[in-house]
């Protein structure tokens, strides 16, 4: 295995966007820490689309730490958003929390049930504890906690004092026809559709435009908390500002110098930011990259701030397969903790790190997170032996560990396929699943099932969450005496074939070579034979054979790996189902 706390500097994206910061970050602010950035909107489960945002900078930032320097990548937390709408499919909220529509997200109660004070807390939570999984170093940073402690007063100050040039920036996408809508690239959450409603380009907020002309800023009322107010009018040398609240009529008159109960709108509190933080790189997704939004709009606006836009990708879609067995307490969208569930935080680091940010990918919940566990212990052993290819090993060493060490992992990691049919065929009984296991290798037979963990229980999660009921295996208590009696001579002399070999043959490598060699002896070959060796109409008997076996062990057509069934059913249970 490599040392992951080494330089994997390679052919890697990751690598060449490495070379960039650092650079970049010389330039701008030569001997201080390199800042990378993230933003996430705890509005509701933040979901694997939003991982993207994280991944891509921190995969960056561990590269630039395994070459020494320092670096600080930021998580700011888009706590003190406004509360849009009552997101669907979350476990005892109804349609009374639209009541709180037009809060900050962190004066919503948190849904029923939780432990934490507001509903920022509870979303926040379970990303932060599966970051820390996944080894993701951070700096979170909670906008509540910055703009109620006047951290911002004088960016806000600024910002107003400027008004007019930050109008003048906007003004140029407002005229412009917004582009013909095209159907969404990704997931986007909240903070990237609705990051602010309003007359920009793309649909997002660029201020109001009350009696006191343009005004980037939005108090929340200090009556009901809600951004639904309008800026009566403001006073440069006094900083005083009155404003109206739409929602409940409520009227004040502050001093905006020491005033601290509401925020910049979205498109100058992004590059206000990056200017406060000296952020010299952060990616955006394509609703924040495309003419007239955020993202683009901001690299001006920036410019008053006395910033510079960060270097950064757009990213691409994260999709799903097997999205449609979610469960619909979770909205339809998978979070990093559904994920983690099933599947082990190097491989789900891995299918971020080994494609680009511009290319999209898929996370598997359905049949295909076997092929993809099959692929990445490919992989495993490619690095092992040493034949792997430079960009797909530094791929491997940012998955399998950080600059701070490697990531706990599974000590003996059996297939993935075949943990999750021994997980189906013995339905929770560990004591079962250990005897199946261990037979797997009699030469070096698995002791305890904590050698296979977390793998053995990422994949009984798998299989007990996401496998229909209909397609998990129920092996047969009593022999199919009529389809027993109705077998042809043929047929009857596979199943003695097969028989006669279970002693000889029981260890996983056994029972495939038994398995697949039966249709080949019936037939005049050796069992050895290669498939270059045979004719074609052997596929078909072995797919027949295989058939029979099933009916007979399972009454259906297909089921697991009939190895790993034949070990998991055991060899007493097999002879009497198969009629002997």
């Amino acid at each position: 295995m490599p040392i992951v706390a080494q330089s994997t500097e390679t052919t890697d994206w990751v690598s060449r966007f490495a070379d960039e910061v650092i650079e970049e970050s010389e330039r701008r602010a030569p001997g201080k820490p390199v800042v990378v950035a993230s933003g996430l909107s705890p509005s509701g489960p933040i979901h694997l689309g939003n991982l993207r945002e994280v991944m891509t900078p921190h995969l960056v930032a561990d590269e630039i730490r395994r070459r020494g320097h320092q670096v600080r990548h930021l998580i700011s937390w888009d706590d003190y958003d406004r509360y849009r709408k009552v997101p669907a499919g979350i476990a005892g909220v109804d349609e009374s929390w639209a009541e709180h529509i037009g809060k900050p997200l962190t004066s919503v109660p948190a849904p029923e049930g939780s432990s934490y004070a507001n509903w920022a807390e509870h979303f926040k939570a379970a990303m932060v504890e599966s970051l820390a999984e996944l080894g993701v170093e951070f700096d979170g940073i909670s906008q509540t906690a910055q703009y109620t402690s006047g951290v911002y007063r004088e960016q806000i100050l600024h910002a107003i004092k400027h008004r007019g040039d930050i109008d003048a920036i906007l003004g140029q996408y407002r005229t412009k026809k917004a582009p013909a809508k095209k159907q969404q690239q990704k997931p986007v959450d909240e903070a990237e559709l609705e990051a602010a409603e309003g007359s920009g380009a793309a649909g997002e907020d660029d201020g109001s435009s009350g009696t006191a002309g343009y005004f980037p800023y939005k108090p929340y009322c200090g009556n009901c908390e809600k951004d639904l107010t309008t800026v009566t009018s403001y006073d440069d040398d006094s900083t005083e500002l009155t404003y109206a609240c739409t929602a409940c009529g409520f009227s004040e008159t502050v001093r905006l110098n020491e005033f601290n109960r509401g925020k910049l709108v979205w498109k100058v509190d992004w590059p206000m930011r990056w200017a406060y933080e000296g952020v010299v790189f952060e990616p955006s997704g394509v609703d924040h990259s495309s003419p007239g939004s955020s993202f683009q709009v901001g690299g001006q606006i920036v410019g008053i701030f006395g910033g510079q836009q960060p270097i950064g990708p757009m990213y691409a879609f994260v999709g799903i397969s097997g999205m449609a067995k979610m469960s619909s307490s979770r909205g339809g969208v998978p979070t990093p903790a559904d994920a983690l569930k099933i599947m082990e935080p190097q491989l789900l680091r891995w299918l971020y790190a080994r494609r680009r940010p511009n290319q999209s990918f898929k996370v598997a919940f359905d049949q295909e997170i076997q092929r993809l566990y099959d692929e990445w212990d490919r992989l495993d052993a490619k690095v092992a032996d040493g034949s792997v290819l430079p960009a797909d090993a530094a791929a491997h060493a940012r998955a399998v560990g950080t600059a701070a060490g490697e990531l706990p992992r599974t000590v003996r990691p059996m297939p993935y396929r075949t943990l999750a049919s021994v997980a189906d065929i013995t339905a929770g009984h560990a004591d079962q699943a250990l005897r199946i296991l261990s037979e797997l290798d009699p030469e070096q037979p698995l002791t305890s099932l904590d050698e296979a963990r977390p793998r053995y229980d990422r994949a009984e999660a798998w299989i007990n969450t996401h496998v229909p009921a209909d397609q998990r295996t129920i092996v047969r208590e009593e022999p199919d005496a009529e389809l027993l009696k109705s077998l042809d001579e043929a047929s009857q002399q596979s199943l003695r074939l097969l028989l006669d070999g279970l002693a000889g043959h029981w260890s996983l490598d056994g029972l495939t070579h038994l398995v697949y060699g039966v249709p080949k002896v019936q037939a005049g070959f050796s069992a050895d034979a290669t498939p270059k060796e045979l004719p074609p109409e052997i596929k078909t008997a072995q797919r027949s054979f295989f058939a029979l076996l099933y009916h007979l062990l399972v009454g259906r057509d297909t089921g697991p790996r009939l190895p790993t069934l034949l070990l998991a059913v055991g060899q007493e249970r097999v002879r009497a189902l198969l009629g002997e």
